[in-house]
């Protein structure tokens, strides 16, 4: 069972971001995506969530997808704490699994501060922990390790891969130890243009 990116093109007015783009993602997988700046990874992301319609090709689903994404940036609420955050995609009764998705993030102390005040590598943990907890069987990462520090970075990246056993993952990055280490695939998937 996979999801299946056929020849996919998109133009943002006549600049051409995707041309012919083609891939497919397996199930229990972590399809990983690399390459230069400005060759459209994020428009594939942004397409096959939905935020997004090719200018033409398709995309063909295995079934009822659900999907959840982590953006590039946090996209938190500054005013409302680190667990209201985790728990905008979910109803209340989820909060002691936000609680400890939290804490085993490396959280604890943080659960009830607000967004505002936390550093950038917290927010990006935060904003993971939300991915994770909403309702999915396919999660879209793009660049989701940015700020985290060396010790931060496998807890969180253990806790996707546990994630990703019975569902589609897809990960965006510039780095081929985060391959390495979540036991990705590259994802056959060619770019037809240069980037920036």
């Amino acid at each position: 069972m996979t999801i299946v990116v056929d020849d996919i093109c998109k133009n943002f007015g006549d600049k051409e971001v995707l041309k012919n783009t083609s891939l497919s993602l397996a199930c229990g997988k972590i399809s990983c995506i690399m390459g230069v700046s400005g060759i459209g990874k994020t428009t594939l992301a942004n397409i096959l969530a939905g935020l997004i319609q090719p200018d033409s090709g398709k995309i063909l689903w295995p079934g009822e997808m659900k999907v959840s994404m982590v953006f590039q940036e946090d996209r938190l609420l500054e005013w409302e704490t680190a667990l209201t955050n985790t728990l905008l995609v979910v109803d209340n009764s989820q909060k002691k699994i936000a609680i400890d998705m939290l804490t085993k993030a490396g959280l604890s102390d943080s659960v009830y501060k607000k967004a505002a005040k936390l550093s950038g590598g917290m927010k990006r943990r935060v904003s993971i922990c939300r991915a994770l907890i909403a309702p999915h069987n396919f999660l879209i990462l793009d660049e989701p390790f940015k700020g985290l520090d060396a010790e931060t970075k496998p807890k969180i990246m253990d806790m996707i891969k546990a994630n990703a056993k019975d569902k589609y993952t897809m990960c965006i990055t510039h780095d081929p130890s985060e391959v390495e280490y979540l036991g990705g695939e590259l994802a056959p998937v060619e770019f037809k243009l240069e980037g920036v």
